[in-house]
Parts: C-alpha cells; sequence; structure tokens
C-alpha cells in the first residue's frame, strides 16, 4: 500500500491552512476536502467496500503525519476512523451504502458519545432511547462532538429504556432533529469544531449498529483500540513536530555575541537530549500497541489502555520543553510551537482521559476488573459532582 503518494498531497494542503485554522478558529475545510479525495477515509475499511484495507500500524502512520502538519485535521480525520470501525463491525440494515460511503470520502464520519452528565466516563450515557409507536425516539445532549456541523453522519450512544445497557444508532447530519448548540472555541484544536449538540430525533431499529443493548462491546472492542492508538499517533505527530522546530531554530539561531549557536549552550542540548528520547520511547511504546492490537495477545489491553496514556503525558513534557527552549521565539507564535503546545493538551483531557486510563492499567495489573458496577456508578456520580473534565 503506498500510502505516502496519497497522504503527501494531504500533507501539503493541511501545512497551507494549519496556522490560519488555528487562529481563526475555523473548520479545516480545504485539508477535509483533500482527505475525501486521498481515499484515507476508507484507510482502515475493507477492501471488498473499497476500503484500503490498513491495519493499526498504517493509523498510525497517517495519523501522526497529519498531526505533524495540523492538529485540527488528524483529530477530525481520527473520529472518522473510529466511527467507521463500528459500522464496520456491525452495519445499520437502514444504511446499506453506509461503509462504501465512508471508505469513498463521500461521507465523513463523527462520534458523539461524550455526555455532560457522565463527563469523560463516555461509556455511560445518561441519554434513553424510547420506544414509540413509530420506532425509537432518541434525546439526547452531547458535551463534544468532533466536526458537529460539518460531518455526514454521526455515530451516537445512548442508554436504553431500561437503563441497563448502550446502543450505537447512526444518525445521518440530514435527520431532523440534529442540531450544534454553539460555537466551538478551545484552547487546542481550535478547528476541529468539537461543539456540544442536541440530538432529538426520530429513528428506528434499523439504524442501531449491532444487536439491541451491543453499544457496549462496540464501544470496547471496536472504537476505543483504534481510537486510543490514533489519539497516541496525534500525540507523537505534535512530540515529533515540537522536537523537530526546536532543533532546527537552536541550531539556526546565533547569539552574534558569542559567535556561536543556540544549541551551543550545553543547557539547550540537554533538553533537547531529553526531548527526543522521550519521544523516541513514546514512539516505540506505540509501535509495540499497534502490533498487539493488529495480532492480539494477552497483553493487548494493557497496551491499548498504556498507549494513550503514554503518548498524552510525554507531548506534555516535550511541547513545554520546546517552548522553554526557544523562548521568546516560541511565544511569539512564528515557530508554531505554541501551537503544538496547545494542541498536545486536548488529549490528556479527551475521553478517556489520562487518569482514569492508569486507573484502568492499575486494575489490570491487580487482577481487579475494569468495570466494577457499584464502584463504577459512583466514579461517575462523584466526577460529574466535582466537574472533572470531559
Amino acid at each position: 500500500m503506498d500510502l505516502q503518494s496519497r497522504v503527501q498531497p494531504v500533507l501539503k494542503v493541511a501545512r497551507e491552512h494549519a496556522h490560519a485554522v488555528d487562529a481563526d478558529g475555523r473548520f479545516p475545510q480545504e485539508a477535509v476536502s483533500a482527505l475525501r479525495a486521498s481515499g484515507l477515509l476508507g484507510l482502515t475499511l475493507p477492501t471488498d467496500v473499497g476500503g484500503l484495507g490498513g491495519g493499526p500500524s498504517e493509523l498510525v502512520e497517517v495519523v501522526s503525519l497529519l498531526a505533524g502538519a495540523c492538529g485540527s485535521t488528524s483529530m477530525i480525520y481520527l473520529m472518522h476512523v473510529s466511527a467507521s470501525m463500528p459500522v464496520a463491525a456491525a452495519p445499520p440494515a437502514g444504511m446499506p451504502r453506509l461503509l462504501e460511503d465512508l471508505a469513498s470520502g463521500r461521507s465523513l464520519a463523527s462520534l458523539a458519545f461524550s455526555e455532560a452528565g457522565s463527563r469523560s466516563h463516555f461509556w455511560a450515557p445518561l441519554s434513553r432511547a424510547t420506544t414509540t409507536r413509530d420506532g425509537i425516539h432518541i434525546n439526547a445532549k452531547k458535551s463534544w462532538v468532533t466536526s458537529a456541523g460539518h460531518a455526514d453522519v454521526y455515530i451516537i450512544s445512548t442508554g436504553t429504556a431500561d437503563a441497563e445497557t448502550v446502543d450505537l444508532f447512526a444518525i445521518p447530519a440530514k435527520m431532523s432533529g440534529l442540531s450544534v448548540d454553539r460555537p466551538w472555541s478551545g484552547m487546542g484544536l481550535r478547528g476541529n469544531s468539537s461543539s456540544p449538540m442536541t440530538i432529538n430525533v426520530d429513528t428506528s431499529e434499523e439504524f442501531r449498529l449491532g444487536a439491541a443493548g451491543g453499544g457496549f462491546d462496540l464501544m470496547m472492542g471496536s472504537v476505543l483500540p483504534w481510537f486510543n492508538l490514533g489519539n497516541s499517533a496525534v500525540s507523537i505527530g505534535l512530540s515529533r513536530a515540537a522536537v523537530d522546530a526546536a532543533v532546527s531554530h537552536t541550531v539556526g539561531t546565533r547569539l552574534e555575541h558569542l559567535d556561536q549557536s543556540l544549541s551551543a549552550l550545553p543547557t539547550i542540548r540537554a533538553q533537547l537530549a531529553k526531548m527526543s528520547i522521550d519521544l523516541a520511547n513514546a514512539s516505540a511504546y506505540l509501535d509495540q500497541a499497534a502490533a498487539r492490537v493488529a495480532d492480539p495477545q494477552d497483553d493487548t489491553p494493557l497496551f491499548v489502555l498504556g498507549s494513550k496514556a503514554s503518548s498524552n503525558d510525554a507531548a506534555l513534557r516535550i511541547t513545554d520543553a520546546a517552548m522553554r527552549v526557544c523562548g521568546g521565539a516560541a511565544f511569539s507564535e512564528h515557530l508554531q510551537i505554541d501551537r503544538y503546545f496547545r494542541d498536545a493538551r486536548a488529549g490528556h483531557v479527551m475521553a478517556p482521559t489520562s487518569d482514569v486510563l492508569y486507573e484502568f492499567y492499575g486494575r489490570a495489573i491487580t487482577g481487579r476488573p475494569l468495570f466494577d458496577a457499584p464502584e463504577a456508578a459512583v466514579e461517575t456520580r462523584e466526577t460529574a459532582s466535582t466537574g472533572a473534565a470531559a
């Protein structure tokens, strides 16, 4: 699979518009159009529906390259892939051509999971689907929806009427009852349109993914591994861009009164070394995680949990060091390191948050179940009441 011939034209467009996308907080329409034309929206989908048949390693490669060019574009792309995978696992009968549309670029998809009441515990929606005389009614307030108002289809989660299980539904953007509550404005990833949405729609079982009550398994088995890998790759791409920019600046900028470059200072070189080693370690961990998802082993769940936390935290350290190493030049924006710094902070608070992942990892290595029903309910209520980041 020749990924480079597909991704390089997209990167060119994404880089050209990245600064304006960040400065204006606008959706990167040019880069998304290039993605639609590239075939990369079908990267991980089967070839028999027009996809490229790629796996976890290919996803990591493409997402990390996109992140280095434009963080917002990379997150929009990742959410499309993450929304496409449960469709591939359990396509809705009412949308028989959905997979082909997702693979070809005719349809851009996104996830609508998080709700204000359960915050970063995205697996526990408080919204409910109710059975009506004409089908199923869904009334949900979603707190963060990437590509809100721009996606062609949303994969939404909702609790079942008895509140015992979760369902996933494919909701076309043209369906009556979808609305974007307010414009997106964030510290980082300013162009990905992660606005809250109200979903007040009438649908039917034909738009549900899989069997009734099967949404949780799809979340955990078909969404979380791909999302965690891709989110990790966003962090790695931002980190690599920050390291490259810092090295280039410190090598090329001179202290004229000393007749030497900034990189001649031992303290600068030490920071650059730490950044580079941190990046290499996080990249190696992510590569192992991708290999484990492609060829599952007993420890695959640990790698899925650990990859996002590891890469997100590395990105925080690396972009912070890049800002300090480059000083005023980074602060004044012309190196774009400030953009990498701000974009990198999004992954840390994006569900599942790093703290939640560390807790799950700790549960796994101490022999505890990841989801203990009574304790999980308490944690969800406490998270909501304390206003933890979603």
